[in-house]
This record gives structure tokens, sequence and C-alpha cells, in this order.
């Protein structure tokens, strides 16, 4: 995803600037706080295999979490290397579809303050600062950076089916 614009949703990881992640992210918030207090079905999965919108705020809302872990980890330590974690299995254990969407969005929300305020301070040399996923995938702060604003905004495609705009 970071060479080229997502075949799926559009969105392409070259077409911002990385101070402009912090804003993404809450922008990205948003539009899932009003997909899941609106009136729409957000617990019907749409055909088999495919998550519903409440499973994929779920996702998101974790993904936004270990995302704060794993920069705060590149942040402060010199090429950290992230554990393995397993989405599905999350999703799972957790019960994604059978959670209430109203403490999802709020939760979903919170936790996007909280990275997009942790980008925000990101300045000078640290946007060069390395780790290491568990599959040996290496990312330095902006490459991760733009590499994880692309899930939040594809789910926000797959629950909703809107291209991102650009």
């Amino acid at each position: 995803m970071l060479r080229r614009p997502c075949p799926e949703c559009g969105f392409d990881t070259n077409s911002f600037a990385r101070d402009d992640v912090a804003g993404m992210i809450l922008a990205n918030a948003a539009s899932w706080q009003e997909l899941l207090t609106g009136s729409g079905d957000v617990r019907t999965r749409p055909e088999p295999g495919k998550w519903s919108p409440l499973e994929y705020a779920c996702h998101v809302r974790d993904v936004l979490r270990i995302y704060d872990l794993r920069l705060q980890l590149m942040l402060t330590q010199d090429d950290p290397s992230f554990e393995n974690w397993d989405q599905d299995a999350t999703a799972v254990i957790e019960c994604y579809g059978a959670q209430d969407p109203a403490p999802v969005a709020k939760r979903l929300t919170e936790q996007a303050r909280i990275l997009a305020a942790r980008f925000s301070t990101v300045s000078g040399g640290q946007w060069h600062r390395t780790g290491t996923r568990s599959d040996g995938a290496h990312f330095t702060v902006e490459s991760f950076a733009r590499y994880f604003i692309h899930d939040p905004i594809h789910h926000l495609y797959d629950a909703t089916g809107v291209r991102h705009a650009g």
C-alpha cells in the first residue's frame, strides 16, 4: 500500500504530508462516530466472510490502540520489535459483533485522540526512527504512519462502500 493507491478503497498513502496524519486520524474517527451512532444497521454482515460495520469499527478501535503502543515504542526505544497481534482471534475473543455500538464509537474516538496527539508530537529526526514487525517488516515512523492510516480508511470503505475521496 505504500507504493500505489489501494485498488479497493482508492487511498494513496503518498498523497499527503506526514504531518497530516494526526488530523486524518481524527477525521476518520468522526466518520466512524457518525456511522455507529446513526440510524442504520451496523450489526448485519453484508455477506458471508465480510465483517459488519460494527465489527470493522471494533477492529479499528483496537488498531488505534495497538498502533499507539507501537508508536510509543518507536519513539522511546531503538528499533523495537512489535509483538504479533492476531486480529482475527481478537475479533472472536472480544465478540466484536455483539458489542454495543455507542461505547465502541466512544472508545474509538478516545483512542483516535490519543494516537493523533502522539503523532502530533513527532518532529524532525523522530520521523526516521525505526521499528520492526514480527513478520520482519521494517518501518520508519513516517512509513509506519502512512501504512497505519490506510487501515482505518480502508475499513471505513469496507463498512460503507464509499471510496476515499483523496
